[in-house]
């Protein structure tokens, strides 16, 4: 069961990379977090990792599901939804236990 509101698990994903330095994404429904070497968001497919060097989301439009990101592109890495957190809560809770 999705239990995000306001999400659609059927928007289409597409992701086109120019060169290693622009990409536009479609399907995004959040930001998770950002800096210039990190970009984690959260899509219809699964959570997308994007890494890199000097990055800058240029435009967003969560209303449209658009980001455009400019950098140097290193990676781009899918996971699931749960694995932000992971079964154990996540690195803080693993920190207090």
């Amino acid at each position: 069961m999705d239990d995000r509101k306001g999400t659609n698990i059927n928007k289409p994903q597409n992701i086109s990379v120019q060169n290693r330095e622009k990409m536009q994404i479609t399907g995004v429904d959040n930001v998770v977090s950002f800096d210039d070497e990190t970009v984690v968001l959260e899509t219809s497919m699964g959570i997308l990792t994007i890494k890199g060097q000097e990055l800058h989301i240029n435009k967003l439009n969560l209303d449209d599901g658009n980001v455009s990101i400019d950098g140097e592109l290193i990676s781009i890495v899918y996971s699931d939804r749960g694995g932000l957190m992971g079964k154990s809560g996540g690195f803080l809770s693993r920190m207090f236990r």
